[in-house]
């Protein structure tokens, strides 16, 4: 099968990225990554795309004079690679409307909280705090707003009276390692199109609602 190149952008250790690298190695997924992007030298994922034999590129945000030329020399960077999507996996930046631009309805997030609640940082410990007896997980299109744009999936997760916010990240990240591969499948197979301000799903919505358990 003819597969769709991607690009992954990670800051950090890269968990979700390596589950997408895991999907990325069956046969019948629709992606290939062709490119692992990182604005931070140290991050431990540029590790695993290497043990992975995946291209990587590190554009380290500290070495530029404005955020647009940053993200010129990141967009220059994944177009080389030939890519058609670019998914962010802990990609610890805002993008600017100058990005977000290029690669809309291309550029897709996934965010540790059932969206449109608790966005930004510190999702785990809000959700605990605010006594909400779900939390979870979104994977949506990527707009110029923080944690905003059209829902592609969500996975839930129980929040226990004995939860700690390390302890409902774990089972968050869980949930993050099942639902962003499935949602990646939906984007590349293209059947999970925005119309309006809505993704309109043309596979079996229901695979898009997860509920992995305690």
């Amino acid at each position: 099968m003819t597969k769709t190149p991607i690009a992954i952008l990670i800051s950090g250790r890269g968990t979700n990225m390596q589950a997408l690298i895991d999907a990325a190695a069956q046969p019948d997924f629709p992606a290939e990554i062709v490119l692992v992007g990182s604005n931070n030298p140290d991050a431990g994922g540029i590790e695993r795309a290497n043990i992975a034999d995946i291209p990587t590129a590190v554009v380290d945000h500290r070495g530029y004079e404005t955020r647009e030329a940053f993200e010129e020399t990141l967009d220059n960077l994944i177009r080389a690679s030939g890519a058609k999507y670019v998914f962010l996996a802990g990609f610890m930046r805002i993008l600017t409307p100058f990005f977000v631009d290029k690669w809309r309805d291309r550029l897709v997030n996934i965010h540790p909280s059932l969206l449109p609640s608790f966005k930004g940082v510190h999702t785990h410990e809000r959700a605990i705090d605010a006594g909400v007896k779900l939390h979870g997980c979104t994977v949506h299109y990527v707009r110029p707003e923080m944690d905003d744009g059209p829902i592609i999936g969500q996975a839930a997760v129980p929040v226990l009276q004995s939860d700690t916010p390390d302890s409902l990240a774990e089972r968050v990240l869980e949930a993050e390692h099942q639902l962003y591969p499935a949602c990646v499948r939906l984007v590349c197979d293209g059947k999970a199109r925005v119309s309006g301000d809505k993704v309109r799903l043309t596979a079996n919505s229901a695979g898009m609602l997860r509920n992995p358990g305690p």
